[in-house]
């Protein structure tokens, strides 16, 4: 079912047709609703598990001998997350807020603190510029989500830009 979900939620966005996904979950539309109460419960598990693999996926790096590619690879899947998922993470970011909600907190923290590990080795290794900072390259990311979002070629425009900001942090690009 949270697959289904996924798959409708990345094509329809964050107005897929709930009972579609029932239906091509083999599903009748009362059992979607009794596992997920609210539209905002099913968002909720959806990115709940693109989460948990985009974390593990930098933990698994963490141990991949070329620093500098593992970062890479990382923000690449960051940022395809987002691209894929931008709809639904604001519904979630909004009711969040609304509800005081600790979820969206705990994602963000579990991002950021993997994505800090990736790019602290990446620096150690001197394969990234010493003043790179992760606040301001996990930012640079959410830039290039939000600046590619509405063209027509949205996944070529943010491996662009990608390409463009890992230019700058490796060791020996472009540097202040």
């Amino acid at each position: 079912m949270v697959e289904q979900a996924r798959i409708a939620f990345a094509e329809f966005g964050v107005d897929a047709s709930l009972d579609e996904i029932a239906r091509q979950a083999g599903l009748a539309s009362g059992t979607l609703y009794r596992h997920f109460p609210t539209r905002l419960d099913l968002i909720e598990a959806v990115l709940a598990e693109q989460i948990a693999e985009l974390v593990g996926l930098g933990r698994e790096l963490l141990t991949v001998e070329d620093e500098f590619d593992a970062l890479s690879t990382w923000l690449r899947a960051a940022l395809t997350h987002a691209l894929t998922y931008r709809g639904l993470s604001a519904a979630v970011m909004n009711s969040a807020l609304d509800r005081g909600n600790g979820l969206v907190s705990t994602w963000h923290a579990e991002l950021f603190e993997v994505g800090a590990a990736l790019l602290a080795r990446a620096r150690q290794a001197g394969v990234v510029i010493a003043d790179a900072d992760e606040v301001d390259v996990l930012k640079m990311v959410g830039a290039i989500a939000w600046a590619a979002q509405d063209t027509p070629d949205s996944s070529a425009q943010a491996d662009r830009l990608l390409a463009l900001l890992m230019s700058g942090l490796h060791h020996g690009g472009v540097q202040r």
